[in-house]
């Protein structure tokens, strides 16, 4: 087999584009750039460019901060949650830091809390999402909260939004979604053009990747490069077995999990949780000439654990397993993250029963401690699938 083995130099700056975000937001921030922070892929983020303002992802992915969290919120509670809200608490992380308002949604119980205490050192508007999908009512009330938070954006930053920018913003942000996903597909190819690890990392980096112009650009060049070099020099299928990983958010001290899967023999083609596929795979319908109803419509499909009925996740799961040739399903869960625990065991047996494809839980916190315990898990569960 021979495929491509030096990547393109533009993988650099996606892996530091979290670092060098900071200095940018700065700057965008002394022009007078609005700038809103959020946690969530449930967030609209058409509605913030249309205001004329920048959305960012904050920090959430360290226990550095999870001491001083400590102080308010309990112990036996999502390390995901702990970590958000002690950057804010400490300022320790710069795209809080920089950010005019923070923008919460109503996802876990953990999450509503937290925001409750966060609101004490910063200006927080909080959206509401319905605990279930699929009727009239949860569509209407999801459809009311991107109203209710265009008129907050256009107090809070004395705009106005208009539905033309809005479309507009939609278009835009739908072409992002394209060249993210024309390059995330890259996993369905066997053998792998590249390591499922430098997937993550693109994708990861291209959260902090703010002139969205240059991003579609870059990804699509890339995705271009990496499928002309593999059709010229690729010769034979990888005999590793191919795994999706699915579940809680993943990124920073999480990532040893992507580690321990490359590290004993296994690939990674495809990232079902929302750090890359969930909330890109479904496209806003530009065709719908209700804006808000089209918005509403595509991120109340976001297959999150913390909606009841989440047929949307599963449905995802069917369509990668087949088109990624996946040989095994890695759920990894965050501890203390009661919705995908307790969804997991509709996974597996989705996964199992439903796909004939082996399946792992693994369980895993913001520390270190439990690297050996993950490799051990991961090895066997990779030999299993070998064998």
């Amino acid at each position: 087999m021979k495929i491509r083995t030096e990547l393109p130099s533009i993988f650099n700056d996606f892996a530091e584009a979290r670092q060098q975000g900071f200095l940018t937001v700065k700057e965008l921030k002394d022009q007078g750039k609005p700038i809103v922070g959020v946690y969530c892929t449930f967030m609209p983020e058409e509605l913030t460019m249309a205001a004329g303002a920048l959305q960012i992802s904050l920090c959430s992915t360290s226990d550095e901060t999870i001491p001083d969290a400590e102080e308010v919120l309990p112990r036996n509670l999502c390390p995901l949650i702990k970590s958000s809200f002690g950057f804010g608490k400490t300022d320790k992380c710069p795209y809080f830091y920089f950010s005019d308002l923070i923008v919460g949604e109503s996802t876990c119980d953990g999450k509503k809390k937290m925001y409750e205490y966060m609101t004490d050192f910063k200006d927080l508007y909080l959206m509401h999402l319905p605990n279930m999908r699929n009727s009239p009512e949860s569509s209407q009330l999801w459809k009311a909260e991107m109203v209710r938070y265009k008129e907050k954006l256009e107090e809070y930053f004395d705009v106005e939004i208009t539905e033309e920018a809005i479309k507009e913003a939609i278009i835009f942000k739908n072409r992002e979604r394209q060249a993210r996903k024309n390059f995330y597909e890259l996993g369905k190819l066997n053998p792998l053009p590249i390591k499922g690890s430098e997937i993550f990392k693109v994708m990861y980096g291209a959260n902090y990747s703010f002139d969205k112009e240059k991003l579609i650009s870059d990804l699509n060049t890339m995705t271009a490069d990496i499928k002309a070099d593999y059709e010229e020099l690729q010769k034979e299928k990888s005999d590793k077995p191919r795994i999706l990983i699915t579940g809680s958010p993943i990124g920073g001290v999480t990532e040893k999990v992507i580690r321990a899967i490359e590290d004993n023999g296994g690939e990674i083609v495809a990232y079902e949780n929302c750090t890359v596929a969930k909330p890109i795979e479904r496209l806003v319908d530009e065709t719908n000439p209700d804006v808000y109803d089209a918005l509403a419509e595509k991120y109340l499909d976001i297959g999150c654990a913390c909606l009841s009925n989440n047929q949307p996740r599963i449905d995802m799961l069917d369509r990668m397993i087949d088109e990624y040739q996946v040989d095994g399903v890695l759920d990894m869960v965050l501890q203390f993250c009661t919705p995908f625990s307790v969804e997991s065991l509709k996974i597996k047996e989705f996964c199992q029963k439903e796909k004939g494809v082996p399946y792992l839980y693994l369980e895993t916190d913001y520390s270190s401690a439990d690297v050996e315990q993950i490799n051990t898990r991961v090895e066997a569960f990779i030999e299993m699938i070998g064998g």
